[in-house]
C-alpha cells in the first residue's frame, strides 16, 4: 500500500512531535507543513514544503490526511474544511472551543465518511491504561482527584498566554483528565461547579489562569480537577492523579525531582500505587499496598509515535471511531460547562 500523504498544520510543541512521528512512520509521507510564523525545524523536516496559510495549503497540496495542531479556536473550521475536501483528520485536543462546534466536526466526519482521530495521548500511554484498568477493577462509585498545574516562565509562559486568548487551562488540559474519569466510571455527568481567578495582568481581562471544578456523575461518583498556568503557580502538589473507591485507591506517584514545566512530566509516571481498603479481624489492613514500577514507560516523543501509529491503523483498517467521538465530545462538554460555571458563578446542570 502506498504511504498516506499527510499535511501537518501547527508546529508548536505537539505539532512538531507529531510531525517527527509521521516522518519516522513508514506509512506516512509528509507532503507539506503549515505554520503562520517562521519556525526552527529539526533534521528530517527542513526540506518539506512550508506554507503560512492553512486554507491555501489545503488547496495546493495533494494529501490523504491532515494533522491539525493549531490553536483551539481554529480546530473546528480547519477539520471541517479538510474532511470536506476528502481528507482524514488528526485533530489535537480540545477538538473545538464550543460543544456545538465539536458536534459539527463529528457530523462532518459522519457525513463525509472520513476518519477523525482526536489527540487524547493518554489513551496510548501504558501507565494510564493500567491506571484505568486497576480503578475499574476496584469498582465504584469513585472519587477522582486530578490536577496539572504548570509554573511557567519565559517561552512557556508566552505560549500559555497565547493559548489563553481562546482557551482556559481548565478546558485545554482538563479534557484529557475528564476523559480518564469517563473511561473509568461509564456514568453520565449531571452537574458541574467551577471556580477560577485571573492572577496576572498579562492576560485578557475575561480570562483566568487558575481554575478548578467539581463534577458529579449519575452513579454517585464525584470528580475534582485543577489547572493553573503562570509564574506565580506553586510547585507544591502540582501533579495529583488519585482515584478512590470503597475498595481502595489507585494513584500515580511521581519522582520528587520532577518540575511542573517539564513536558515529559505531564505524561510520565514513576509508580502506580494500589491501596487495598480491606481490614482484617484486628481492624488492620489485610493487604499491603501494591507498587507497580513504571520507570521504563515511553517518553513524550514515543507517545506521539504511538498516537500517530494508531491514526494510521484507524485509517487503513477502517476502524469504527464512533465511541471515540462520543467520548471526545463528552469530555469537552464537561470542561466547557466548568468554564461556564466559572464565568456565571453558579453550577451548570447537564
Amino acid at each position: 500500500m502506498a504511504a498516506l500523504r499527510i499535511l501537518i498544520a501547527g508546529l508548536g510543541n505537539m505539532g512538531r512531535s507529531h510531525a517527527l512521528a509521521c516522518h519516522k512512520h513508514p506509512g506516512f509521507e509528509i507532503v507539506g507543513l503549515v505554520n503562520r510564523s517562521p519556525v526552527q525545524l529539526p533534521d528530517g523536516l527542513r526540506d518539506i514544503p512550508m506554507h503560512t496559510d492553512f486554507n491555501a495549503a489545503l488547496d495546493a497540496v495533494d494529501c490523504d490526511v491532515v494533522s491539525i495542531n493549531t490553536y483551539s479556536d481554529s480546530h473546528a473550521d480547519y477539520a471541517i474544511a479538510a474532511m470536506e475536501k476528502g481528507c482524514h483528520v488528526f485533530l489535537e485536543k480540545p477538538m473545538a472551543t464550543t460543544v456545538a462546534d465539536a458536534e459539527r466536526v463529528v457530523e462532518t466526519a459522519e457525513r463525509c465518511q472520513r476518519k477523525l482521530v482526536i489527540g487524547y495521548i493518554l489513551r496510548h500511554h501504558p501507565s494510564w491504561v493500567r491506571l484505568i484498568q486497576e480503578a475499574r477493577q476496584l469498582g465504584g462509585p469513585y472519587v477522582f482527584r486530578l490536577n496539572l498545574n504548570q509554573q511557567s516562565s519565559g517561552v512557556t509562559w508566552q505560549t500559555h498566554r497565547q493559548l489563553m486568548q481562546s482557551t482556559s487551562p481548565l478546558v485545554d488540559c482538563g479534557v484529557h483528565y475528564v476523559d480518564v474519569m469517563c473511561q473509568i466510571t461509564d456514568a453520565l455527568p449531571v452537574q458541574v461547579n467551577g471556580m477560577g481567578l485571573r492572577l496576572s495582568p498579562d492576560i485578557n481581562d475575561s480570562m483566568y489562569n487558575y481554575g478548578h471544578f467539581q463534577v458529579r456523575f449519575d452513579d454517585g461518583s464525584v470528580g475534582w480537577y485543577e489547572a493553573g498556568w503562570g509564574p506565580m503557580i506553586s510547585e507544591t502538589a502540582f501533579f495529583v492523579k488519585d482515584i478512590i473507591s470503597p475498595a481502595g485507591a489507585v494513584s500515580i506517584v511521581m519522582d520528587d525531582n520532577i518540575k511542573s514545566d517539564d513536558i515529559d512530566a505531564h505524561t510520565r509516571t514513576s509508580k502506580i500505587r494500589i491501596h487495598h481498603a480491606q481490614l482484617n479481624s484486628d481492624g488492620q489492613f489485610a493487604n499491603a499496598d501494591t507498587l507497580l514500577d513504571m520507570r521504563d514507560e515511553p517518553d513524550h516523543q514515543a507517545l506521539c509515535d504511538r498516537e500517530q501509529a494508531w491514526l494510521y491503523e484507524a485509517i487503513v483498517n477502517d476502524m469504527d471511531l464512533s465511541r471515540h467521538w462520543r467520548d471526545a465530545v463528552q469530555s469537552l462538554r464537561i470542561c466547557i460547562a466548568a468554564d461556564e460555571s466559572v464565568r456565571m458563578g453558579q453550577s451548570v446542570i447537564l
